[in-house]
């Protein structure tokens, strides 16, 4: 009887002991298993090119943080082509790989991303706008992976003690106020077409210098970033240093992705392993930098310096964007998921632009749909700003 007992004790301690290693803690089997999970989804080594190489649209600033956020230490700076380098950290760990920042805009004499993107095999990935992808989609197509930004943020800023009636875009049109903006700029067709602006006001010699707004005394009208200019106008120029105001071109119905993270339409299929541990990267990468940008925002002015170009990048213009950012620019799509692409949004913009190209002898390709310009395919759902 002692015996049974005894059988009995030991067969009930046993359950208990293996109800415990059931439950909600992980056993050490488990916890190992879920280290080498995260540790492979984190490894780019022999999956991705080395380096990855990204062409983007200007010089370094805070709405590309989400890729400089992905420069691990030891960076090194490439002065004389305007370029940065160094080990592809995320979450903190080192991903196998370096990653490689080219700057556009006038580090490339203005040339768009998708042409460098098709010049320079070395590049894998570039910066795209969704009507840069319509454009070029008949002899330079591209594909787009994450829409980082839900809201681009060009904008027609004017002065406010000079145009104080102005409150959107098509209160300016009702004057004959000049509207400076980048030549080849879509977005301006479209508010031409649509009777929000008159051809005989826009001036598309505009290049990013503030010079002829001072001039004017602000009895002109500029195409900006609203997550710069406002602060840099109000802040760094003396010869201004006053507020001014803004309207999105988002806010015209021309809705288009800017700056998105693309690729040569042919390579979706031999990047794609790499693809599906990158673009959850990108987007993570977004996230924790707009919730903590400080040490970002520092590597993108350090780099700036190093540059030694025309292109200033000050710690409070830094945290004015990021700030600014954080107000609707960088927000999840439709759902919870930051980064995916609204197919309808993407039709939309397909059938505004479409006609102003095949206008100006530059057709798209024929019969072009949302898919063959962005795709959801590597984007992960779970991963959203909060």
């Amino acid at each position: 009887m002692r015996r049974l007992r005894l059988a009995m004790v030991v067969l009930l301690a046993a359950a208990v002991a293996a109800a415990g290693c059931t439950g909600g803690e992980e056993t050490p089997t488990q916890g190992t298993a879920s280290q080498a999970a995260a540790a492979d989804r984190l490894n780019l080594r022999g999956v991705c090119p080395d380096p990855i190489v990204l062409q983007t649209d200007w010089f370094p600033e805070a709405e590309e943080g989400v890729y400089y956020n992905l420069i691990g230490p030891g960076y090194k700076v490439d002065q004389a082509k305007k370029r940065v380098r160094g080990p592809l950290v995320a979450e903190g760990k080192d991903t196998g790989v370096q990653i490689e920042v080219r700057s556009g805009g006038p580090a490339i004499g203005f040339e768009p991303a998708t042409a460098q993107l098709y010049t320079d095999d070395s590049i894998t990935l570039a910066l795209v706008n969704t009507d840069e992808s319509v454009r070029f989609s008949a002899k330079q197509p591209t594909l787009a992976l994450v829409a980082h930004m839900e809201i681009s943020p060009f904008a027609i800023m004017w002065d406010p003690q000079t145009y104080p009636q102005f409150k959107i875009i098509a209160d300016i049109g009702q004057t004959d106020t000049k509207v400076f903006y980048f030549q080849g700029d879509t977005y301006m067709d479209y508010l031409i077409g649509s009777g929000i602006l008159r051809r005989s006001q826009v001036d598309g010699s505009y290049e990013g210098d503030p010079a002829t707004f001072v001039a004017a005394q602000g009895k002109v009208a500029s195409s900006i970033f609203a997550t710069q200019e406002p602060y840099v106008y109000e802040h760094e120029l003396p010869e201004w240093g006053k507020p001014v105001k803004y309207a999105l071109i988002h806010d015209t119905g021309y809705q288009f992705y800017s700056q998105t993270l693309s690729i040569r339409a042919a390579d979706k299929q031999k990047l794609a392993p790499c693809l599906k541990k990158l673009v959850p990267i990108v987007q993570r990468s977004q996230v924790d930098f707009i919730k903590s940008p400080d040490k970002t925002n520092q590597l993108i002015v350090d780099v700036v310096k190093q540059f030694k170009s025309e292109w200033q990048f000050s710690p409070g213009l830094a945290k004015y964007s990021t700030d600014t950012m954080r107000q609707g620019f960088v927000n999840n799509g439709p759902d919870n998921t930051l980064g995916n692409f609204d197919m309808a949004r993407v039709q939309r913009i397909i059938d505004i632009v479409t006609p102003i190209f095949i206008a100006q002898r530059q057709p798209p390709r024929a019969n072009l749909k949302p898919e063959d310009i962005a795709t959801n395919e590597f984007i992960d759902p779970s991963i959203g700003v909060s």
